[in-house]
């Protein structure tokens, strides 16, 4: 890492290290800018395994943003391609299948374990001109004026730049700072998260299952190398995020293993053969948060500091990842025209880029998990008749499959594999 000129002064500065704010940075400093990263916790804690068992679909248009930031090469080894999805409806015979050749040669997208997407970013920063990754450091304050934005260090440091980026989560204290108020509700439900192995390969498959708790999800995980196979030998692994009651949660944490289990198999059945869970379990309350705005003067959100959604449709990082896209656009293209960057003209151009996109897929997901998550009978056959429709109705699937590869729309440049 090496940054020139005063140490302390920058174009911008992120206050978030993780998976959005890294890329954020790795991508405005790939396109010449001088950016500060902080974040309070120490990156060795951030990709240590016990921190964050989950792990992130990355669509085909997410996955060109991290190619464009050079995130991405450091990845390919570590992630598993989406080759088909199925979503299904608990016992029912209708269901709707995705399968990627009818979109082109390309994966639908990829699993990847946060842990590796987040080692992948460290080392891009670690190594990139131009960017200061500062971690940990605790940011005490942020002043905002007509000019520039200083954000105070604990043990006295200042760093100014004419914008700030928060990308500090949905508890976002820069957000809050800012004044700026959330639309958030709980859906009393819980994601149970844990490494399941089983018996036969998924073969690129993603499953969602639909149960009356809420959605079942398995993902198809890279093999585990020799050293990492299960107590049995097994290789083949998914990641499952079962959606699950918040009330009931604890005590399917709290089994033993054979019972934990007993309980998986119920939920995942045997098309795989034999599985059981390996490694810890997590959990990880579900809600749903929007921001009533998501810049202020010399101030964006991005990420979950802006939204948070439901897993349902795995799209919450891919969410996040449009931010950075977006945002390094404007950014860099005002500063190719002499513009001052954290300037509200440019800050309200990238918000009005990424509303519409956001509030979408609040709704979407807040409706799929709110139609699904029941067992009441006229729903059920409603929903089943929706399912197998789509799914004699190639056009129509088509296009949800290029939505949820990220490929339609008004696409930044770095999505469309465009250099800023």
């Amino acid at each position: 890492m090496s940054v020139h000129g005063d140490r302390d002064r920058f174009d911008v500065i992120v206050v978030g290290a993780g998976m959005v704010g890294g890329c954020l940075a790795a991508a405005l400093g790939r396109a010449g800018l001088r950016v500060a990263v902080v974040d309070r916790e120490a990156p060795a804690t951030l990709t240590d395994a016990a921190f964050d068992g989950r792990t992130s679909a990355i669509a085909h248009g997410s996955m060109r943003i991290l190619e464009g930031s050079g995130i991405w090469p450091a990845l390919v080894e570590h992630a598993e391609p989406i080759l088909d999805i199925r979503v299904s409806d608990g016992g029912s015979p209708l269901f709707l299948h995705y399968d990627h050749t009818e979109v082109g040669d390309l994966p639908l997208g990829y699993i990847v374990e946060n842990r590796r997407l987040r080692q992948a970013v460290f080392d891009h920063l670690g190594a990139a001109d131009g960017v200061a990754l500062l971690a940990p450091a605790a940011v005490t304050s942020v002043e905002r004026d007509g000019a520039a934005a200083r954000v105070y260090l604990a043990g006295g440091r200042t760093l100014t730049a004419p914008l700030v980026v928060a990308a500090d989560g949905r508890n976002s204290r820069l957000r809050r700072d800012a004044g700026i108020v959330v639309s958030e509700w709980s859906y009393r439900q819980t994601a149970i998260v844990c490494v399941a192995q089983h018996e036969r390969p998924h073969r690129g498959v993603a499953h969602e299952r639909f149960l009356p708790s809420g959605p079942f999800a398995i993902l198809p995980m890279r093999d585990a190398e020799p050293g990492e196979a299960g107590p049995d030998g097994g290789l083949h692994r998914s990641s499952i995020v079962w959606s699950e009651r918040a009330d009931l949660a604890p005590r399917l944490l709290g089994l033993d293993q054979a019972a934990f289990d007993a309980e998986l198999r119920r939920r995942f059945g045997d098309f795989y053969g034999a599985v059981r869970a390996v490694g810890p379990r997590w959990s990880y309350p579900l809600s749903v948060l929007n921001a009533a705005r998501y810049v202020a003067p010399r101030l964006a959100l991005a990420g979950d500091a802006a939204h948070a959604i439901h897993p349902i449709a795995g799209q919450g990082l891919n969410l996040g990842v449009r931010d950075v896209a977006a945002l390094a656009e404007v950014v860099v293209e005002a500063r190719r025209l002499g513009l001052d960057i954290g300037s509200e003209a440019v800050l309200q151009r990238y918000e009005r880029w990424r509303r519409f996109d956001s509030l979408t897929l609040v709704a979407v997901t807040d409706g799929l998990n709110r139609l699904f998550s029941n067992d009441v009978a006229p729903l059920r056959w409603a929903r089943d008749l929706g399912l197998g429709a789509v799914n004699r109705l190639p056009p129509l699937r088509r296009l949800f499959m290029r939505h949820a590869m990220g490929t339609v729309g008004i696409l930044p440049r770095l999505a469309r594999g465009e250099p800023l």
